[in-house]
C-alpha cells in the first residue's frame, strides 16, 4: 500500500474511533436513563441526549470525512487493501452516506423526543392509559417517517420501512422477511396445535412460589458465572442491574445486562439474565485487535438475537445445562424449592402456553408475537394504520393469532419499550435470530456432537468455541446473508429452527 493511502485510511480509522467512542459514552448515557436516573431529570436528559446525537451526527457527516473516503477510493492502489480494510472503508462510507442525508436537526429532534417519550410510556404503562402515551409517540413516529423517507433515498430501497430494516439487518427486507416469517408462523401453529392437543401436560407451580429479591440476585450471580460472564472480580467487564424492561448494552470492556425481579414469578428473571448475556458475550468476544473499527461490531441485530436466543433457550432451557446447576440454585432458595426436581423444573421452564406479554411467551410462542409487531409496523409506516388505531389492531391480531383477549393497554401496545425508544424496524431481529440460532445449532450438532454431554457436566467451552471461531471472530466483517452461510454452509433457512423445535417438544410433550 502506498504511503499516501496508508495515511488516509489511518486518518479514517482515526476519527471513526472518536465516533464509536462517543456513541458508547451515549449509550452509557441511556443507560442511566433506565436504571438509576431520578424521575426529575427526564428534561435534563433529553437535552443531553439531543445534544450528543447532534456532535455524533456532526462528526459523522464532517467533510474531512468525505474527501478521506474519496482519497481512499479514488486511489490508484486502492485493491491493495486487504479484505478488513475494504470492509471498514465499506461501512464507514455507508454510514457517512446516509447521514449527510439527514439534517442534524432532525437527529436532535429524535433523540430528544425519545428520551420524553420513553419517560412519558413508563408513566402510561404504569397508569394503563394509552391516550397519555399516544401524543408523545405520534411525534416520534412523524419524526422518524421523516428520517425514513431520507434514509430510502440513499440506501435506494423500495420503501421507508425497509431503510428502517436496514439499520438493524442490513440488506433485509420487508417483502423477504414477510415470505420467511409466513413459513415460521405456518410451522409455529401446526407445532402448537400438537401441543395443545397432547395429553401430558406440565405442572407450572414450582415457578409460582415465591422467591425473594435479594435471593433472586444472587441466582443472577450464579447464571452469569456459569457462563463465565464476569461481573465481580476487579477485571470484571459487565454488570447487572434492574430496569422495568431487560436490555443489554456496551461496548468491548463495559458490556452491561439489566434484569428485573418478579418475587412471584423467579424464572422470568433467570432467563432474561441467559438472554441478556448472550448479547454481552457476544460483544465482549468480539476480536480485540477490530476494537475502535467498523469491522469490530456485531454483524447485525438478528446475529445478536441468535446469541441471546441460543442462551436463553437452546442452551438455558435444556435438561442438560440445568443438570449441574439446578443443585446450586436450590441451595440459594431452600426452603422454597427444596423438592424440586430436574424433570419437573423443565417440564415448567419449557410450558407453551399462548400469552399477551412477549419477554414471558413461550420458545413455540415467541416468534408470533414478534410477526404480530413486524406487521403493525410495516403498515404504520406505510400509512395504513394510524397510532390512534393501534390499540385496536393489536388487540385483534392477539385474538387472531395467539387466541388471547387484551385486557388493557399495558399488557396490549404498551408492553414493550421499542416504539417509545424509535426502535422501529428492530423487532423482526428476535424471530430472525431464532432462525439464526437454529441454523447455528445444527452446524454445531454436526461438528461437535458431544456438546449436549459436555453441558451436562457444566463445559460451555465446545459451544463457545465454536460461536468464536464461526460468529464471533467474524464480528462485522460480512452482512448477515453472507455470514449464516458462511458459518452454517446454507443460505437461511427456517426448516432446521422449525425441526429442533419439533424434536424437543415432541419429547416433552409425548406425541
Amino acid at each position: 500500500m502506498s504511503t499516501s493511502l496508508r495515511s488516509s485510511y489511518k486518518k479514517l480509522i482515526t476519527r471513526n474511533k472518536e465516533l464509536i467512542v462517543l456513541g458508547s459514552a451515549q449509550a452509557i448515557v441511556h443507560w442511566d436513563m433506565e436504571t438509576m436516573m431520578p424521575p426529575k431529570a427526564v428534561s435534563m436528559r433529553s437535552e443531553q441526549l439531543a445534544l450528543l446525537s447532534s456532535i455524533n451526527h456532526k462528526m459523522s457527516t464532517a467533510p474531512a470525512i468525505g474527501k478521506l473516503l474519496s482519497t481512499i477510493l479514488k486511489h490508484p492502489h486502492y485493491d491493495t487493501l486487504n479484505e478488513v480494510e475494504k470492509r471498514n472503508v465499506h461501512l464507514i462510507k455507508k454510514n457517512y452516506d446516509e447521514q449527510t442525508k439527514l439534517p442534524t436537526k432532525l437527529v436532535a429532534e429524535i433523540a430528544k423526543q425519545q428520551a420524553i417519550t420513553v419517560n412519558t410510556w413508563k408513566k402510561a404503562k404504569a397508569t394503563q392509559n394509552y391516550a397519555l402515551f399516544k401524543p408523545e409517540l405520534e411525534k416520534l413516529v412523524a419524526l422518524n417517517k421523516q428520517a425514513a423517507a431520507i434514509l430510502m433515498e440513499v440506501k435506494q430501497t423500495k420503501t421507508p420501512y425497509d431503510a428502517l430494516l436496514d439499520i438493524y439487518e442490513p440488506k433485509m427486507t420487508a417483502e423477504e422477511i414477510a415470505k420467511i416469517f409466513a413459513e415460521l408462523q405456518r410451522g409455529l401453529e401446526k407445532l402448537l396445535q400438537k401441543i395443545e392437543n397432547a395429553s401430558t401436560q406440565p405442572d407450572t407451580s414450582v415457578l409460582r412460589q415465591s422467591v425473594p429479591v435479594e435471593k433472586q440476585r444472587e441466582i443472577a450471580k450464579a447464571l452469569v458465572q456459569t457462563l463465565d460472564y464476569d461481573v465481580s472480580s476487579p477485571n470484571a467487564g459487565g454488570r447487572i442491574d434492574e430496569t422495568e424492561h431487560p436490555f443489554s448494552t456496551g461496548y468491548y470492556d463495559d458490556v452491561r445486562i439489566t434484569t428485573h425481579y418478579h418475587p412471584d414469578k423467579w424464572a422470568s428473571s433467570v432467563f432474561s439474565v441467559l438472554h441478556e448475556t448472550g448479547h454481552a458475550l457476544y460483544e465482549q468476544g468480539l476480536p480485540q485487535e477490530w476494537k475502535y473499527q467498523p469491522v469490530g461490531s456485531p454483524c447485525s441485530l438478528g446475529f445478536h438475537e441468535s446469541q441471546s436466543r441460543l442462551y436463553e433457550n437452546i442452551i438455558g432451557r435444556s435438561s442438560e445445562f440445568w443438570t449441574s446447576l439446578l443443585p446450586k440454585i436450590k441451595n440459594l432458595i431452600v426452603p422454597t424449592q427444596a423438592n424440586l426436581g430436574l424433570d419437573k423444573f423443565i417440564q415448567a421452564v419449557n410450558v407453551v402456553k399462548p400469552s399477551k406479554i412477549r419477554i414471558e411467551a413461550d420458545e413455540v410462542t415467541y416468534s408470533l408475537h414478534v410477526i404480530i409487531r413486524f406487521q403493525i409496523e410495516r403498515d404504520l409506516f406505510a400509512d395504513k394504520i394510524s397510532i390512534n388505531e393501534l390499540p385496536a389492531v393489536w388487540n385483534q391480531k392477539y385474538k387472531e393469532t395467539l387466541g388471547v383477549n387484551i385486557e388493557n393497554d399495558s399488557e396490549g401496545v404498551m408492553q414493550d419499550t421499542h416504539w417509545a425508544s424509535g426502535l422501529y424496524g428492530y423487532f423482526p431481529t428476535y424471530a430472525l435470530g431464532n432462525i439464526y440460532s437454529g441454523q447455528i445449532t445444527a452446524k454445531i450438532q454436526q461438528e461437535k456432537p458431544s456438546w449436549r454431554n459436555e453441558l451436562a457436566k457444566g463445559n460451555l467451552k465446545p459451544v463457545k468455541e465454536w460461536l468464536t471461531r464461526n460468529i464471533y471472530n467474524y464480528g462485522n466483517l460480512y452482512d448477515p446473508a453472507d455470514l449464516i452461510k458462511k458459518a452454517t454452509d446454507k443460505e437461511l433457512n427456517v426448516k432446521p429452527y422449525l425441526q429442533y423445535l419439533q424434536e424437543k417438544y415432541s419429547k416433552l410433550y409425548a406425541f
